[in-house]
């Protein structure tokens, strides 16, 4: 008797223990996805004065700006949504803030605008740090998914409702094949 007791007393401190876990990897993935979104919303707010310091040296380049515009607007109406639709609204305003980049190299009035290299400065810094939010997030998926579907915290998991999280992945053409032209 005195054995099942204290068999039983096991199963619910690791129980315990286990639940206790769970939620706080949900509560570090919460607070993760919430520092993501800063850094979004902070990229949406330097996307207008970026486009405005563009448009006084580079006016024709209309269409790049056009889709920088058009992309912060798809991806400002996501923000409300889950991080596999999110990354795939940041997915196109990244690219466009690049081509946007790109623009600026051809023009040496506006590459010398302090305007300018002070808020590329601040997007640069902007981008890195939703690279470390995001790579922090997903560690932070990855603990509490991999938690979820290991025995026998699965099992605990099920219990009270625990289910895995997707994610946050933006397709990064810097990741892609390095094309060299000789």
């Amino acid at each position: 008797m005195t054995i099942l007791l204290i068999a039983g007393a096991v199963v619910v401190v690791w129980a315990v223990f286990t639940f206790n876990r769970l939620i706080r990897l949900r509560q570090l993935g919460d607070n993760a996805w919430s520092d993501i979104d800063v850094q979004l919303k902070r990229r949406h707010d330097l996307i207008p004065n970026i486009v405005a310091a563009v448009q006084g040296h580079a006016g024709y380049e209309r269409s790049t700006l056009e889709a920088l515009v058009a992309a912060r607007g798809r991806a400002v109406q996501a923000a409300d949504r889950g991080p596999a639709t999110r990354a795939r609204e940041e997915d196109p305003l990244g690219g466009a803030l690049q081509r946007v980049v790109a623009v600026a190299e051809a023009y040496p009035d506006l590459k010398a605008n302090q305007n300018f290299l002070a808020l590329q400065e601040e997007l640069t810094g902007t981008e890195s740090k939703i690279a470390y939010a995001r790579q922090f997030y997903n560690d932070q998926v990855m603990r509490l998914n991999t938690l979820i579907q290991s025995f026998p915290s699965n099992a605990v998991a099920r219990i009270f409702g625990f289910t895995a999280r997707p994610f946050f992945d933006i397709d990064d053409p810097v990741r892609g094949p390095v094309k060299v032209d000789l």
